[in-house]
């Protein structure tokens, strides 16, 4: 057995030709999709890597002031000579995201997209000057490109996006199919339906692994048909005859889209789009004949606010609650031209990203509070996920009788709800394997998979604003710290002669308590630090350093003690 010479050097892996299979996101969020595939050749010692999917995803409240989450790739630092390239199943953001971030520390391997992807991939660019265009190669549907070990061919799956792929990845070990995000849809609005004949086709040659989305195997039945969707909303334009209609969704969910568009057609209205990614989405999906619409539909946000209500709808971003959505402006009477009023009939028309609830719940209460009536998947069927639901999955694995079974895609209960699936459809316990992000699981010829314990990195890296990983978990916590209990500074100058303090002691509150309705802890706070400061500068030399450190802690216990709050106390102190 070779051992790993990274930080867990104790894990031994075969002598054997192997795959490691290494999720470095997406097994335990929804979001952050990015899989490593590393091929060694025991003869020449030859290593071929590729990595399918680099996504984001997106913060949650616990994240404060953070914009995205990418996948960390320090695992691939020292073989970044080995990676032959980049697959992407589709062109949502948890999937392609993190390119702009990511892709020079990787050293610009070539990408390998359909048209679609690749269209969004390069119009995202445009908002990273600084970084390298990307070498992206169009693939299409039974397109088969060979990266080093790897035979990969692209199958045509239905999601919520067209020009979406499933990957039968061929190694010198044995096959992995990977579905990507996926759904089976009978009657999809943007394209055909899903390649079933050459799934099929992979499953009568062999599956060693398959590796199936997970994110709505709890969801009984089969998923519903984009076409069903259209239908409701064609109901609610004809019930709402007379009111503003607003659609709120994904920027990237281009079916749903395309059935506002070809509902508004009919009932003679204008459309406005209103959300910068949702217009360039459009425009990409436009211009390469993915949607297909007519564009005199189409008026600016700013014309759409002076028609009458009953002809126009607007489509616009915000469904999540996101704070610079277009709905979000819309909600805090913010947006420069639509103001909600008790014409307005808005339709959230996707599902809640799990952590966003409140800040979505939030929004619709602003909008009802304006006068306007919301109407939101739980009511109707005005919104059906990109993903399989559990007859959907056991189609799959009829499909694809695999030998063995990773779920991924989903979080961690997510991925439990789909093992028991598989289980209760013959697979055994040791041939379904539940991974964790990092945990390499490694496959030998004959279909063996084996779980291993050696763990690749997997922590947060947070973008935040310009910067990418200069904010951790340290900064994260104290962001966390000042959200609950406040901020308490002080500025101490400090006799170095005396020992003695300066007066007046400056005393910052953000967040604790208002100064001036605390006067009395304010007094106490006083006299508490200019105790621990005679203490603590009685030692010879000076320390400024540890008369800060004792102060944070010391003085922290004392408000503590008295307010039963743990603020972030920030010392500043300045020597004379």
């Amino acid at each position: 057995m070779e051992k790993d010479t990274q930080k867990n050097a104790q894990v031994h892996f075969p002598k054997e030709a192997h795959v490691k299979i290494i999720p470095l996101g997406g097994l335990e969020e929804v979001g952050r999709n990015a899989t490593v595939f590393e091929y060694t050749d025991p003869e020449t010692k030859k290593r071929d890597i590729i990595i399918v999917d680099l996504g984001l995803q997106f913060p949650e409240e616990a994240t404060l002031g953070i914009d995205f989450i990418i996948p960390n790739v320090a695992y691939l630092k020292n073989k970044l000579q080995d990676l032959r390239g980049i697959v992407i199943t589709h062109g949502h953001m948890d999937h392609i995201g993190a390119i702009p971030y990511l892709l020079e520390r990787l050293g610009n391997p070539v990408i390998y997209a359909g048209e679609l992807a690749r269209g969004v991939i390069l119009k995202r660019q445009s908002e990273f000057p600084h970084v390298k265009e990307p070498r992206i190669i169009a693939v299409k549907a039974r397109d088969k490109i060979t990266l080093g070990a790897f035979e990969i061919e692209f199958i045509h799956i239905n999601h919520n996006i067209p020009d979406s792929f499933a990957l039968a990845i061929q190694t010198p070990v044995g096959m992995i199919f990977h579905t990507g995000d996926y759904k089976f849809d009978r009657n999809p609005i943007l394209e055909g339906p899903t390649d079933f004949a050459r799934i099929a086709h992979v499953g009568e040659d062999g599956v060693d692994v398959l590796m199936a989305d997970s994110t709505s195997v709890g969801e009984e039945g089969y998923s519903i048909p984009e076409a069903d969707i259209q239908e409701n909303i064609d109901e609610i334009f004809q019930r709402f005859s007379k009111n503003r209609i607003i659609v709120a969704t994904f920027s990237l969910l281009l079916s749903r889209i395309q059935q506002v568009f070809n509902v508004a057609e009919k009932y003679g209205r204008k459309v406005a789009i209103d959300g910068f990614s949702m217009k360039s989405a459009v425009e990409i999906a436009h211009e390469l004949g993915f949607m297909k619409f007519n564009p005199k539909l189409m008026v600016s946000s700013k014309k759409a606010a002076t028609f009458p209500p009953e002809q126009v709808v607007i489509l616009c971003t915000g469904a999540q609650g996101e704070g610079n959505a277009s709905l979000m402006r819309m909600a805090q009477k913010e947006h420069p031209f639509i103001k909600i009023n008790s014409k307005d009939v808005v339709l959230f028309s996707s599902s809640v990203i799990p952590g966003n609830e409140r800040t979505v719940q939030s929004v619709r209460d602003e909008l009802a509070r304006q006068g306007a009536k919301v109407i939101h998947y739980k009511m109707m069927d005005i919104h059906t996920g990109g993903h399989a639901h559990k007859e959907d999955a056991k189609m799959l694995f009829n499909l694809l009788r695999p030998k063995n079974f990773i779920p991924i895609h989903g979080n961690h209960f997510m991925l439990r709800i789909h093992a028991e699936l598989a289980q209760g459809l013959g697979m055994t316990p040791e041939h379904t394997v539940v991974l964790d992000n990092g945990q390499v699981a490694v496959l030998t010829k004959g279909g063996v998979l084996t779980p291993t314990s050696y763990k690749a990195p997997t922590n947060y890296i947070m973008v935040d604003g310009l910067g990418v990983g200069d904010v951790g978990e340290i900064v994260l916590r104290d962001r966390q710290r000042m959200a609950q209990d406040g901020m308490f500074a002080m500025i101490v100058i400090i006799d170095t002669q005396t020992g003695s303090i300066k007066d007046p002691i400056d005393i910052i509150s953000r967040g604790f308590v208002y100064m001036n309705e605390a006067r009395d802890l304010m007094n106490d706070a006083r006299q508490e630090i200019k105790r621990i400061v005679q203490k603590t500068t009685q030692q010879e030399p000076f320390n400024p350093n540890y008369v800060r450190d004792t102060l944070r802690d010391e003085l922290g216990d004392f408000l503590y003690e008295r307010t039963h709050r743990r603020p972030l106390i920030l010392p500043v102190v300045m020597k004379i």
